[in-house]
């Protein structure tokens, strides 16, 4: 059995640690840690610092169980590792808004100084419990709290948007800002604005330089929507008003026209970009109802506001909605403080929280390794229990050396090893598991 290379990258650390472990070969730690010190950290081997690294005396189980828990190990590993990373990302990101750099810890102390201090916390994880277990729940808690960060996460994104939002809305020009922003009293006086059953002012936005053409042609804006016909006394003065055709014996539809009042139009306010008028249609058209032999088939009520609201759009003209309120300007300054008090402590708490649950996740990942370095030295080095582990943090550029000369001092070259190194398989005589912080 042997552990393959766990390759793991960090996108706010240069650092490279190196956990090794070998075989005691029943004779005394002291012995196997000379060994491994000579190997890589000597006065010649100068390639990394090395520390002692504790592995707790953890329960062994069976043969197939520790078999089948390696394969599982280097999953939940790089999983956890992959949280501790959302963690640290956002932490750093939020960091950004206030130009502090966020210190992430790991119980107050920098991950450095936890990894190379490493002691297994017997009162969080108690070692004497089944591995399976053990794994289970360490794995457990970090699941949790990536649960806990996409919620959180969530629920500041939605916040921030909706800020974003509001501040485009009272920024923006006349086709995007809150007209009750921008539209006042003084404005809002001189035009007649109607809202009954079949009439109704809108608003419409034309981009600059658009405007010459909108005034020139809004009265045939929807030229199809609205039927015009009816009774024709026009040959015959004397009959005029009465009933000559009427309900479905007339054809109202045989004349089309625009739903706009003609003359109707008013500017109401511009500036760089767009324009914005004021133009009053026919909102709606009653269509009679008629008798179908004895039965009568009740009229409908025609509505043409959302097809205008169309034929504007196809011609880049933007129909705002906007019901005015005089209240409502400073009712959204207000609203848009309060979001941005929301926003300022969503992030504080946030960022409060990536600092607590990043040494929470990292304590989770260190145990998790040294389980992984437990269960490949159990399987490479047998039982009973014999084998000395020992952490190396490599000096700047020299991993590969580092690793080069684990090989040379505590490796073999037999027929096993090339013919893994031939298949695309990094092998060692050593269980080595790689990793940066």
């Amino acid at each position: 059995e042997h552990l393959l290379v766990s390759s793991l990258t960090s996108l706010f650390s240069t650092m490279s640690y190196q956990i090794v472990a070998i075989s005691n070969e029943k004779g005394a730690p002291e012995q196997a840690y000379n060994k491994l010190e000579k190997a890589a950290a000597s006065s010649g081997a100068n390639f990394a610092e090395m520390f002692k690294f504790e592995i707790p005396s953890l329960m062994v189980g069976t043969l197939d169980s520790l078999i089948n828990l390696s394969d599982d190990l280097g999953k939940t590993d790089n999983l956890i590792e992959s949280i501790l990373r959302k963690v640290e990302k956002t932490g750093h990101e939020l960091s950004t808004y206030t130009g502090k750099k966020t210190e992430l810890t790991v119980g107050g102390v920098p991950a450095k100084r936890y990894i190379q201090q490493f002691a297994w916390d017997y009162a969080k994880y108690p070692n004497r419990r089944p591995l399976k277990e053990l794994v289970s729940l360490i794995s457990g808690g970090v699941s949790a709290i990536d649960e806990e960060l996409k919620q959180l996460g969530t629920s500041f994104a939605d916040k921030v948007a909706a800020l974003a939002d509001g501040k485009r809305k009272k920024g923006g020009n006349l086709m995007v800002v809150d007209l009750n922003d921008v539209l006042t009293d003084d404005i809002m006086r001189n035009i007649q604005v109607h809202d009954t059953e079949y009439l109704k002012t809108l608003f419409v936005a034309i981009p600059k330089g658009g405007e010459e053409d909108f005034t020139s042609r809004y009265e045939t804006l929807g030229g199809d929507l609205v039927g015009y016909g009816g009774p024709d006394w026009s040959g015959n003065s004397n009959e005029l008003g009465t009933a000559v055709k009427y309900g479905n014996l007339v054809d109202r539809h045989d004349k089309r026209g625009s739903p706009v009042v003609p003359g109707s139009i008013k500017l109401v306010k511009e500036d760089n970009d767009s324009t914005l008028f004021a133009v009053t249609i026919l909102k709606s058209m009653y269509e009679p109802g008629y008798y179908e032999g004895d039965e009568f088939i009740a009229g409908t009520q025609v509505d043409f506001e959302e097809a205008f609201k169309n034929a504007c759009r196809e011609k880049r003209y933007i129909v705002r909605q906007f019901d005015y309120d005089p209240n409502q300007a400073s009712n959204s300054a207000l609203k848009l403080e309060q979001l941005q008090v929301e926003v300022d402590g969503m992030r504080t708490g946030l960022s409060r929280w990536c600092k607590t649950h990043y040494g929470e996740a990292f304590v989770a990942w260190m145990h998790i390794k040294v389980i992984r370095v437990f269960v490949e030295s159990v399987l490479r080095y047998g039982l009973p229990v014999d084998f000395t582990a020992v952490l190396y943090k490599a000096m700047k550029g020299k991993d590969i050396e580092l690793t080069a000369a684990l090989d040379k001092a505590l490796g073999s070259e037999d027929e096993e090893s090339k013919d893994l190194e031939e298949e695309g398989d990094e092998y060692h005589d050593f269980v080595l598991l790689k990793f940066e912080p």
